[in-house]
């Protein structure tokens, strides 16, 4: 059925022109991914306006627009609850949208509180502290080896070789670091050391299923000790992916991907990120409500790739879960 669509985002090359930092940035989605979903959602039939950020929604909510539906991929430029800011704005004026609402957007930016309500619905997640001052680092009761990043960013910003602390003496001086550079809270983890998947789940409710577990891979010449930015950026050099079926992990996975889903809130579509710790248990790292979406990058669609899911059908599928949902 053909639909009036809406589409929210945040163009890094907008950013870029306007003064904002590549670091500033990192999350942002590139023309790329935006000319790609318009793409797929035109192909699936729609008529699709562009929108852009936050507050252009907002002048044209204000003025009188409305749509079938907002397909938001929007991440907002500041605070622990930017994520929040476009769902927030589409309920305050009635208007219909896809993923998460600003309550699970604003969980599940700042990580702690993520895991909070993880680790209190009974799923498993690393022990950790949150460090907001350089002397709290020498109060954390953690052994080390521990991993520190950024309390509330996404596209692994902050994360580097130097997240994984093998030693107590240096972990003041790492979270100072971050500290200084992010300007926020640090979380800091019992580092898990084994195996890192992510899970792509689409759905609502009982309808929730998952797309795929898919592992990260390190290659040689990869940071080793985390899906870092860095991994990120040059993924065809440092990444393998692949899927993980047929063992105890993937249903083990499954089960806590889905459990987490449920837990946090999540929508139409997410991705939940675990590695697994001595044992080989999968533990929670962090959800995505607002999955990364480039068709040929993001993991989400590379899982549903190597599943025989095109694009086109996960776009369709997130779509008609919203309107689902909706009616």
């Amino acid at each position: 059925m053909r639909r009036r669509l809406g589409f929210t985002y945040d163009r890094k090359e907008d950013y870029l022109d306007a003064g904002l930092s590549a670091a500033e940035v990192m999350e942002f989605d590139a023309e790329d991914t935006i000319s790609a979903l318009e793409e797929a959602m035109l192909d699936l039939g729609h008529e699709v306006s562009r929108i852009g950020r936050g507050v252009e929604l907002a002048r044209r909510l204000a003025a009188g627009e409305r749509w079938d539906l907002v397909f938001n991929i929007a991440e907002g430029v500041r605070g622990r609850s930017r994520e929040a800011q476009v769902p927030a704005l589409c309920e305050m004026f009635d208007q219909p949208y896809t993923f998460a609402d600003p309550l699970t957007c604003a969980i599940t930016l700042d990580k702690a509180i993520a895991k909070r309500v993880v680790r209190d619905s009974g799923l498993a997640t690393a022990p950790f502290a949150v460090v907001t001052g350089a002397d709290d680092a020498d109060a954390v009761a953690l052994s080390a080896p521990l991993f520190a990043k950024p309390i509330a960013e996404g596209s692994s910003k902050g994360v580097t070789g130097r997240s994984l602390v093998r030693d107590r003496a240096q972990l003041k001086a790492v979270c100072v670091e971050l500290l200084a550079a992010f300007r926020q809270p640090v979380l800091v983890e019992t580092f898990l050391p084994g195996r890192e998947v992510t899970v792509g789940v689409v759905g609502n409710g009982a309808a929730a299923r998952v797309v795929g577990v898919m592992e990260v891979g390190f290659n040689e010449n990869a940071e080793v000790s985390a899906y870092t930015a860095l991994n990120k950026d040059e993924y065809l050099e440092r990444i393998s992916y692949q899927l993980v079926d047929g063992e105890p992990l993937a249903d083990a996975a499954r089960s806590l991907a889905l459990g987490v889903y449920a837990a946090l809130g999540c929508r139409d579509a997410a991705r939940i990120d675990l590695r697994c710790d001595a044992a080989g248990e999968p533990c929670f790292l962090e959800a995505n409500p607002l999955p990364g979406l480039n068709p040929v990058r993001s993991d989400l669609p590379i899982m549903a790739r190597l599943v025989g899911m095109p694009f086109a059908e996960l776009m369709g599928t997130i779509i008609e879960g919203a309107v689902i949902r909706y009616r």
